[in-house]
């Protein structure tokens, strides 16, 4: 996350220090860090020197000048505040009364013709066998970009997914074709410890200890750029993002008729109410509901004889 030239220096550092004392995620450390990056290049002034006037006008311009999404809306509601209540302590009205509608919008899901689709386009055999990852274990992005080899146990057929969202590790099952598909991939890089390493200096998979970049994992930005042009090439009528393909996971398993419980777990959801919108978009579900309906409903106890 880069600096700017109003949110530079010990501040910024300290901001990021506080983020990682609190525990926070790679996604939220840096959506919070840019927030605030927002606000000083709006108000062109060092965010520790912004009055509680400037911050009012930055809110109203992002939500009724720029139409931030809710989602947007609120990491930077969120970043901000952060900021003034950790790192540089304000005691303002306008952080404790502003409040944000909660949209509740389902999420897009596509059908497993259309992941195969997606997985038949990549360029590579490291982003097919990425999103096919993706898509198997229902991961986050970071989340498997963060693979290791240790995580894989081929003999109990599970993966060890290492701090998750709220950093929970939980235990996915593994299909056998995910398993055979990594293993073909990692023999073509075998880096010690990464499934997905980064590409080395000559922009080829290395392990390569000289390389620093050889010691990362792929990076997030080459994933959204791949994921962005195959979509924007297959053209499927809704929005796809590499999320879409974990959304996909979970209603696909809905269908095949596993247990909420079970998908919650796959999914390291905290809250089973989370687990529960899934029920809102699989197809299968309606028609099988509409089919058990018509059964119990079979026949209704009228005698047409009578008057």
């Amino acid at each position: 996350m880069s600096q700017s030239n109003y949110f530079k220096g010990r501040l910024y550092i300290r901001m990021a220090e506080d983020l990682h004392l609190g525990g926070m995620s790679e996604a939220t450390y840096t959506g919070y860090l840019r927030a605030v990056r927002k606000l000083a290049d709006f108000s062109k002034t060092s965010p520790d020197k912004i009055t509680e006037d400037q911050l009012r006008r930055y809110f109203l311009h992002i939500k009724n000048d720029l139409h931030y999404a809710y989602g947007t809306l609120r990491v930077a509601f969120s970043g901000i505040k952060f900021f003034y209540t950790r790192t540089c302590k304000r005691d303002w009205q306008t952080l404790k009364q502003m409040k944000l509608q909660n949209v509740k919008s389902l999420p897009e899901v596509i059908t497993r013709e259309q992941v195969l689709q997606i997985i038949k386009a990549a360029n590579t055999q490291r982003m097919a066998v990425y999103f096919w990852t993706v898509y198997s274990l229902g991961l986050r992005m970071q989340e498997g970009l963060n693979l290791q080899v240790g995580d894989i146990d081929g003999t109990r057929g599970m993966v060890h997914v290492h701090r998750g969202k709220g950093a929970k590790d939980r235990y996915i099952p593994l299909p056998s074709s995910t398993l055979h598909m990594l293993r073909r991939y990692w023999s073509a890089h075998r880096h010690p410890r990464w499934l997905f390493p980064a590409d080395g200096r000559d922009h080829k998979l290395s392990t390569n200890k000289g390389a620093s970049t050889a010691e990362l994992p792929m990076s997030p930005t080459a994933v959204q750029g791949a994921i962005k042009k195959i979509t924007k090439e297959i053209d499927f009528g809704k929005k796809v993002s590499l999320h879409t393909l974990r959304h996909s996971y979970a209603t696909h398993l809905l269908e095949e008729g596993l247990s909420l419980k079970a998908i919650q777990k796959y999914m390291g959801h905290s809250s089973l109410q989370t687990t529960m919108i899934y029920l809102h978009l699989t197809h299968s579900a309606e028609v099988d509901s509409r089919q058990a309906i018509e059964q119990m409903f079979l026949t209704p106890p009228v005698n047409w004889k009578r008057n």
